[in-house]
């Protein structure tokens, strides 16, 4: 039945019979391959500049519109 432990195990079971006991560590592979990581946590540099841009934006006057 979907949706329970027993059915996982079942459907887990068909995947591996079907398409190799590897399945899933093809399926984890590809995702690690595809995986595009760095940003902030690769370079604490851009992280400093980006926070300091908005510690800046954060801390300006609010603007007012006024009506014509």
């Amino acid at each position: 039945m979907a949706g329970t432990k027993a059915g996982g195990q079942k459907a887990a079971a068909t995947n591996k019979a079907k398409h190799g006991t590897d399945f899933y560590a093809k399926i984890g592979r590809k995702g690690g391959q595809n995986g595009r990581t760095g940003g902030f946590a690769a370079n604490p540099e851009l992280a400093r500049i980006a926070g300091a841009k908005g510690g800046r934006i954060s801390r300006r006057r609010k603007t007012t519109t006024e009506n014509q």
